[in-house]
């Protein structure tokens, strides 16, 4: 399990307020939590020392919301009374109680982008209500990795999820997680076509939203929810870690068919390159070359970084020609060497 992480830091202006029915607290210091993606983070409530006592009453409830800014969109994270404990959505078998007396600090496990925002503690006993707000920012992002979409050559929408997730270890790569691309999504990733995640959901990222790719929601995470793994068909969102080896565009005075580019690669001391290898290099070395060539999957692609005329532009990226007839002698071949 991640080791807990947890920096709490109390501002000079006041936030927050009682809001009991029979009695009010003054207000406390607004507390801000820092935690680093995927650690365990504590969010701190305590009674006022001077009513601590309440605690030893067996009817005291708490209840933990996670705040938005419209109320009507709040989400339960945990409710408690007595021996009774429940959390909800998200935060189901993932938040927990400290169980100390006289606390109602919670922890929640592996803390995602998602769960960054307020948070509110209501302490409830009868005679004394008590709120308090926390803010929690979850830092960390995609360092080591790039997100991207892939669909086979039979077409997009053709791989229920154990397929999913085969295509991407075929690709040098696995299914990414809905963190990886909602960091994706932050770094500009715009993909109209909905793909498999390793929780089981299907997603699909947009940065510019229109027509029938979020126009009616706006820029963000499109979700179509949990989706049967055996019939649900989709595209799939692969995430390929930072290699050690060589990838690299294989000079040769020919073009070649697939079979010729496998060979190729092979009398090179090589393997041709996979999918996943291109996006590494592309992203998180800067690899640009404007020549397409065959990869592992029968795909023809390039990996432009510098956008210029006549090879992608408008952006940096890794364009797709296609898959084409493998007897084809119209493209080049990008290999990959391990160190």
């Amino acid at each position: 399990m991640a080791s807990l992480l947890c920096i709490t830091i109390f501002s000079l202006t006041l936030a927050g307020s009682a809001f009991s029915q029979s009695m009010s607290y003054p207000t406390l210091p607004t507390v801000m939590v820092l935690a680093d993606l995927g650690t365990n983070v504590n969010l701190p409530c305590r009674l006022p020392a001077k009513d601590a006592l309440a605690f030893g009453n067996i009817g005291i409830r708490i209840k933990w919301t996670k705040v938005a800014e419209d109320e009507a969109l709040n989400e339960d994270v945990l409710l408690s009374m007595g021996l009774h404990k429940k959390t909800f959505g998200s935060f189901a078998d993932r938040v927990f109680l400290t169980d100390e007396v006289e606390d109602a600090t919670i922890t929640i496990t592996d803390v995602s982008t998602d769960d960054s925002g307020k948070y509110r503690c209501e302490i409830i006993n009868g005679m004394v209500d008590f709120m308090e707000e926390i803010t929690l920012d979850v830092q960390g992002g995609l360092t080591d990795g790039v997100v991207f979409p892939y669909s086979p050559s039979q077409g997009r929408y053709n791989l229920n999820f154990d397929n999913a997730t085969q295509a991407c270890l075929e690709q040098n790569a696995s299914v990414a997680t809905l963190d990886q691309l909602h960091q994706a999504w932050k770094g500009g990733l715009d993909w109209c076509n909905a793909g498999w995640l390793s929780d089981g959901t299907v997603h699909y990222p947009v940065t510019r939203a229109r027509g029938p790719c979020g126009g009616n929601k706006g820029p963000g995470l499109i979700s179509y929810g949990s989706r049967d793994k055996q019939k649900g068909r989709f595209d799939v969102f692969c995430f390929a870690s930072a290699f050690k080896g060589h990838f690299y565009w294989l000079v040769q005075p020919d073009r070649l068919t697939f079979d010729e580019a496998v060979q190729g690669c092979l009398d090179d001391g090589a393997e041709i390159a996979r999918v996943g290898h291109m996006y590494s290099a592309w992203k998180l070395e800067g690899f640009d070359r404007c020549d397409a060539g065959w990869l592992a999957d029968g795909s023809v692609r390039y990996p432009i970084s510098r956008p210029r005329n006549n090879c992608s532009p408008t952006e940096a990226a890794v364009r797709f020609v296609g898959f084409p007839d493998k007897m084809q002698k119209s493209y080049g071949v990008y290999c990959y060497k391990d160190e």
